[in-house]
């Protein structure tokens, strides 16, 4: 009698409806009416520099969101993410222009390129970690940008120019206008399905490795195997924005663009933000690049400033922008939690007298 009235009252105050009702929207409709919202955007910006920064925004939250895959859910450190998406851009650019590709072949090849480097720098961290593995991704990133540099058909240090903009159905991509209807469904898809890998087994097995790589091990995790996977998967969201920087007007990539400046503005964004969290990393790139843009006449101060921003973010919010949004969130549940049994014990109490 006692716990029907219980688990009456608990249906009273969670609205009355049932589990299925509440689950029978689709997961997939949240997404596509984000998209809806997203798409009168440019048309709301007042000059083309304004859209750029807004394309900029879409590639950041891209490369932050594959960042946070290695380091918030797996907690790998490295500093090498820049030079992924260097070579993602890179050959991108050889394959639209040399070999005649079109951006929708160049791209998924250049991903699978990338992805096989990510592979390639997952290896040390068979051996190393913390602050030895973040040093050899450092020399790796350096390697890279030093390597295009030097070589004279990437262009070397004058940068590589004649990159030719997507076509759909037709028309060219060649305006940050249209371009923004190509980035911006682009990083839904990435953040679609970061979600989705975060919710699988394979987010469950790297969050596991993160916490404790032995106790991870001891469970019949295979630690090796899953740090490749963190790696490859952050190297393919790199490849996909390095492409996307390529092939965005005016089509010209320079090896500047992928120094340890904008690597450590990559890991604020992801810091800011907060490590582990999918959409704290959304908030932190936008916030960053916003921030990024806003400083550019103060240029000599700028690294001073995101240092600062990144050693105060730990201080006093070591869990980011998410960290403190899933704070407000749990609250809010305890707090709905507590009235629900309140509710239900005065219901009891009534009963019985």
């Amino acid at each position: 009698m006692t716990a029907d009235i219980v688990k009456n009252t608990e249906q009273r105050a969670g609205g009355g409806a049932s589990p299925s009702r509440r689950g029978s929207v689709h997961p997939i409709v949240p997404w596509i009416v984000a998209w809806a919202c997203l798409l009168p955007l440019p048309f709301l910006l007042t000059n083309a520099y304004t859209q750029y920064v807004v394309n900029v925004i879409c590639i950041n939250v891209i490369l932050a969101v594959g960042l946070n895959i290695v380091k918030g859910f797996a907690g790998q450190v490295t500093v090498g993410h820049m030079a992924l998406a260097a070579i993602g851009a890179y050959s991108s650019a050889v394959l639209s222009t040399k070999l005649g590709l079109p951006f929708w072949g160049a791209m998924p090849a250049a991903m699978l390129v990338t992805g096989l480097a990510g592979a390639i720098v997952g290896v040390p961290s068979f051996r190393l970690e913390g602050a030895y593995l973040a040093l050899a991704t450092l020399g790796l990133a350096e390697a890279v940008r030093i390597i295009i540099s030097g070589t004279d058909w990437l262009g070397a240090s004058l940068g590589y120019a004649g990159i030719p903009p997507p076509y759909l159905a037709g028309i060219a991509l060649d305006d940050y206008r249209s371009y923004y209807y190509l980035a911006m469904p682009l990083a839904l898809l990435g953040l679609y399905f970061a979600f989705s890998i975060l919710s699988s087994d394979i987010g469950r097995a790297l969050k596991a490795l993160r916490e404790d790589p032995l106790a991870a091990a001891a469970s019949g995790v295979n630690v090796r195997k899953y740090k490749v996977t963190a790696f490859v998967l952050s190297a393919l969201y790199a490849g996909c924005a390095g492409s996307l920087q390529a092939h965005m007007a005016p089509g010209f990539i320079h090896p500047n663009s992928y120094t340890i400046t904008e690597m450590i503005t990559l890991l604020l964004m992801v810091v800011f933000g907060g490590i582990g969290h999918i959409w704290g990393g959304v908030i932190g790139a936008i916030a960053v690049t916003l921030i990024d843009d806003l400083t550019r006449d103060y240029l000599q101060y700028r690294m001073v400033m995101f240092g600062a921003v990144i050693v105060l973010t730990v201080m006093f919010m070591p869990s980011g922008i998410g960290g403190l949004i899933d704070d407000v969130l749990v609250r809010r549940r305890f707090k709905a939690i507590r009235r629900r049994r309140a509710g239900v014990a005065s219901v009891v109490a009534a009963d019985d007298v």
